[in-house]
């Protein structure tokens, strides 16, 4: 499963309203300043969403060429998807309950300034390579042919002889080396300035990465992380301040911010709206998901990507009328996880696809071509 601290991520968005309106009471946002503010983060959780979802089917198609194994499919294990099961998706919210709750402790033990110092350097680093990772493939097709794009490889081995174990085994170019240079740079400036682009071109990197290598195994699976997650994201946000809490003392790019001042400050402005990247990765996956299932039906056609993309602009939507409508801080999910859902199955019944929706499953397809190999050997036993 994912890393602890981004388990906390879809908590880290429902602080957005209380967030706000905090800020409101020392600055009262004009209507076009929160319109620039809510359209501009609408517009940037789409982004991940949309290029996440094309580039998991790249990765899926990878996966399947490669028989299944992430090592003959990928360079590096890091590039390889991480298919979540119904087991996971069950202990998902558990997990992240007790992150959160970790962090609301933490912060009330010990010195704010120094966890979020920690926590710099870890997101520092984590957003280098998830930035580089995400500037790749536009960085491959910028080079000329003519580059001198030499191969490198790091390994880290222990023991020796037959007993000799991999630790790291991981290979790289010349090009990879740039991306990471040009990453650096935007992480040494978050991590010095801690400006809103910086933490958005790495929330951005993030959410991306997140949708393009998270990967549910099937549709049920993907209703039982959402679903539990919805339980999740209204009890922690309605049921008690811990969420707000954490969210108020947390500085890291888990969050896409836009100012509601930047029409008066410019670039130093300073009154935020936020959208924490949970509310963009967890529906993310599950968009990218029947994606993936659009592209096996082989029709050529997009109907579920489609209609679960527009029913995520609709929760969005809603999700930013009711917190405006009440003044009171929203659980996202509450609003997105019905329209994902519920827009496509609403499809697929008028389709009559439903079951064969449901019966799409990744995991056995990746079992497909062993029970082929397998063949040969059979009629050479007999």
């Amino acid at each position: 499963m994912a890393e602890p601290v981004p388990a906390a991520v879809p908590n880290a968005t429902d602080s957005n309203g209380t967030e706000v309106l905090n800020a409101t009471a020392k600055f009262v946002a004009t209507p076009e300043g929160t319109a620039l503010a809510y359209g501009s983060l609408v517009v940037m959780a789409l982004l991940p969403i949309f290029f996440g979802a094309l580039r998991s089917v790249t990765c899926s198609k990878s996966k399947e060429l490669g028989d299944g194994g992430y090592d003959s499919g990928f360079r590096n294990s890091a590039d390889a998807p991480e298919t979540i099961t119904s087991r996971d998706a069950a202990r998902f919210p558990i997990i992240a309950s007790c992150t959160l709750f970790g962090l609301y402790l933490f912060f009330k033990v010990f010195s704010q300034e120094y966890i979020n110092l920690l926590l710099s350097v870890y997101f520092f680093v984590l957003g280098v390579l998830a930035l580089s990772h995400t500037m790749s493939p536009a960085m491959a097709r910028i080079f000329p042919e003519s580059f001198p794009n030499k191969q490198y490889q790091l390994l880290f081995t222990q023991g020796s002889g037959e007993s000799k174990e991999e630790i790291v085994n991981y290979e790289f170019d010349t090009k990879n080396l740039v991306c990471l240079v040009l990453s650096s740079v935007v992480g040494v400036w978050y991590l010095l300035k801690k400006h809103w682009i910086a933490n958005n071109v790495f929330g951005l990197a993030f959410a991306l990465n997140g949708v393009e290598l998270l990967h549910l195994n099937n549709v049920s699976t993907g209703c039982i992380l959402l679903g539990g997650l919805f339980i999740y994201d209204v009890f922690w946000v309605f049921g008690t301040n811990v969420m707000v809490t954490v969210a108020k003392s947390f500085e890291a790019p888990i969050k896409l911010v836009f100012p509601q001042d930047l029409l008066e400050k410019g670039l130093e402005a300073s009154n935020f709206a936020m959208l924490g990247l949970g509310d963009i990765v967890i529906p993310g996956i599950f968009i990218a998901l029947l994606l993936r299932f659009d592209v096996s039906l082989k029709k050529n056609s997009r109907t579920y990507f489609y209609s679960s993309f527009l029913a995520y602009i609709f929760g969005l939507g809603l999700t930013i009328f009711v917190m405006h409508t009440f003044k009171h801080a929203q659980p996202a999910l509450l609003y997105l996880v019905p329209a994902c859902v519920g827009f496509p199955v609403v499809v697929a019944l008028c389709k009559g696809e439903l079951t064969e929706m449901f019966r799409y499953e990744e995991s056995s397809e990746e079992a497909e071509p062993k029970e082929e190999s397998s063949e040969p050997e059979k009629k050479k036993d007999q």
